[in-house]
């Protein structure tokens, strides 16, 4: 199988890293330089103390067709719009996309692609890019994917030939499956964010750990949660098993980078304001999350 990933971020390294080991993989760049690197140094992947590389084909975003069998949109919810562009503007509509952002706020962008078979993925594992052909697996976990529209027969195989280090999880219901990622994102991502620190602290502080009950409970009501006490104890797991782990968030603040806010809580509080719930914990958090990007210049 032929796979094209769009982004050479942490995540689109990480997956062409482990999945170049049974696929053809070609990733696609924003610049010419990260192309260039790539193509000479390999991806160079950090894990337990070990060192592998892996050698793809790397190209510049502008040269991608959407020729392979499979294209991975590795890319925050927030650049999406010029790739969606570009996908409905090709000659020939590539035949199966599947897309791995955080949040829910870009399933309203997927449907506006012309008719093809669209995936969607929720990504467990935690990477930090180091530079623009390293990074290191700093948290394993698993990938759930599932049919957002179309036919499953390419997913179904690209599921059963995934390296068995790198698991790929096959799921019936992709809301529920991007609700879940939902929920973790958006009581972990943002709490570390503004408080700074790693996910352990918010459970290692007392203090800390109220707020992020207090949070929870909000978003529970919100998206009338089943299992609530499962879902927190799940978020509890998480920051036990990730405690040294930097949110995705946190790591986009310190790096002057806008986050996935909008995608995240931007897509609860819209919720909230459809069933007309107040809010205002989860408010006062995407406001905060919102005056940290305005602060750092990355929004106007």
């Amino acid at each position: 199988m032929r796979v094209g990933i769009i982004g050479a971020g942490s995540i689109g390294l990480l997956f062409a890293a482990y999945i170049s080991r049974v696929f053809e993989v070609t990733v696609y760049t924003r610049t010419t330089e990260q192309a260039s690197e790539l193509n000479k140094y390999g991806i160079v992947l950090k894990k337990k103390g070990e060192q592998t590389i892996s050698f793809v084909n790397a190209l510049p975003i502008s040269e991608w067709m959407g020729a392979e069998d499979l294209t991975i949109i590795a890319v925050k919810q927030y650049q999406l719009n010029p790739i969606i562009e570009t996908i409905n503007q090709l000659p020939i509509i590539p035949n199966n996309l599947l897309f791995l952002q955080n949040g829910m706020g870009h399933l309203k962008q997927l449907a506006v692609i012309s008719n093809t078979n669209i995936f969607v993925g929720s990504v467990e594992h935690g990477a930090l890019k180091e530079n623009s052909f390293t990074l290191a697996h700093n948290g394993e976990g698993i990938t759930n994917v599932a049919v957002f529209r179309g036919d499953p027969t390419l997913l179904n195989e690209f599921v059963s030939s995934a390296p068995i280090e790198f698991p790929v999880l096959l799921k019936k219901d992709y809301m529920r499956m991007l609700q879940n990622k939902l929920i973790v994102n958006a009581v972990i991502n943002p709490l570390t964010a503004i408080l700074q620190v790693n996910n352990g602290e918010l459970i290692k502080n007392q203090y800390y750990l109220q707020v992020l009950k207090n949070l929870f409970s909000e978003i529970s009501t919100v998206l009338t949660l089943e299992n609530a006490e499962e879902h927190l104890q799940q978020i509890i797991d998480i920051c036990k098993n990730t405690s040294e782990n930097r949110s995705s968030m946190l790591k986009d603040i310190e790096a002057n980078r806008m986050t996935e806010v909008d995608a995240i809580l931007g897509f609860i509080l819209g919720e909230a304001q459809r069933k007309e719930m107040k809010s205002p914990n989860i408010e006062t958090f995407y406001y905060l999350i919102k005056g940290k990007e305005w602060i750092k210049g990355v929004i106007s």
